[in-house]
């Protein structure tokens, strides 16, 4: 049974009540994390680069050997209109998280048997409104990163690239900080000892007035990471990838996370050490994220910082 004024999702060529989109218990994503996915976000109910999230989506897809059935552009109108259809059911200074995400489905030939009507791939493309209330306190006070001792893989096992459902490295590196701090975020470092992401982010550092952050090979390619980069060439801000161990990071004057739906958060210490005197954001931080703001056409930072303060769960 519907519920009334739910989410509507796009499943395998069908565009459901969110409570009616089920999976097989055999669908390999469900079993193995055999799966990829992407997200962005929209702006004032402006869905923000979709054909550049959709074109990492598809790097994914081909990395990992998945087939969508889809072409790129029905990807983007699925995705443009699930939203349309979910627009309704969230207020008009609210925003929508985007998410495609794509399966290999049910594979063996006996499991095939029980689930005749899954044979290829499982589609789906789904909303959810951003978590806006829970995310004004780390807008107003900086996020405080802990060091993990749980290592990003290795790119020579499985690149970190590749957007993937297999999360686990990165959920145990947050479970391993959550232990120690509730409302701290983790920062892991690569199989080298130099620093890589976060679960669903980059990370940048400020130094001498100079932006640097960690080489492609071992990160995820973040959308709004490339974005930031672009914006620091504007400003005249130098920004470099580089191997950044924690030498440097625990001498950097500033830092912050950059991702879709975060865009630019600034963060206020590593591992128990403040960045600058612990005032957030820094004077580069800030410059970068006005020119977010005046990038996108749309005060995201107000959208986040009008809320008061509460408890703040990782998302």
């Amino acid at each position: 049974m519907s519920i009334p004024n739910q989410r509507i999702v796009y499943l395998n060529g069908d565009y459901i009540p969110e409570n009616e989109a089920k999976l097989p218990f055999r669908d390999r994503g469900v079993k193995y994390g055999d799966a990829v996915f992407d997200t962005t976000r929209t702006f004032g109910h402006e869905i923000f680069k979709l054909r550049e999230h959709l074109e990492r989506l598809y790097r994914s897809l081909k990395y990992i050997g998945i087939d969508p059935g889809l072409s790129l552009d029905e990807m983007a109108s699925v995705s443009e209109e699930v939203v349309r259809c979910n627009l309704p059911t969230i207020a008009a200074d609210e925003d929508l998280w985007v998410s495609q995400r794509i399966t290999r489905g049910i594979v063996d030939p006996n499991e095939r048997s029980a689930w005749p009507e899954y044979v290829g791939p499982t589609v789906i493309v789904e909303c959810l409104p951003l978590p806006l209330s829970t995310r004004a306190k780390v807008y107003r006070d900086g996020i405080d990163m802990i060091v993990s001792s749980v290592r990003r893989t290795a790119p020579d096992m499985l690149s970190p690239r590749a957007k993937t459902h297999n999360y686990l490295n990165l959920i145990m590196a947050d479970e391993e900080v959550s232990a120690q701090n509730p409302e701290a975020y983790a920062l892991m470092l690569d199989h080298n000892g130099n620093v890589a992401e976060g679960r669903g982010s980059n990370v940048f550092f400020v130094s001498q007035e100079r932006l640097y952050t960690p080489q492609e090979r071992y990160v995820l390619p973040g959308i709004s990471r490339q974005t930031v980069m672009d914006l620091a060439e504007k400003l005249g801000v130098p920004c470099a990838e580089k191997d950044y161990d924690l030498f440097d990071a625990y001498n950097a004057d500033e830092a912050f996370i950059a991702s879709t739906s975060f865009c630019i958060c600034p963060c206020r210490s590593i591992s128990g050490r403040l960045f600058g005197d612990g005032s957030v954001p820094g004077p580069v931080t800030r410059r970068l994220m006005d020119a977010y703001v005046d990038y996108v056409g749309f005060d995201w930072i107000s959208q986040y910082t009008r809320y008061p303060v509460q408890d703040t769960p990782r998302l």
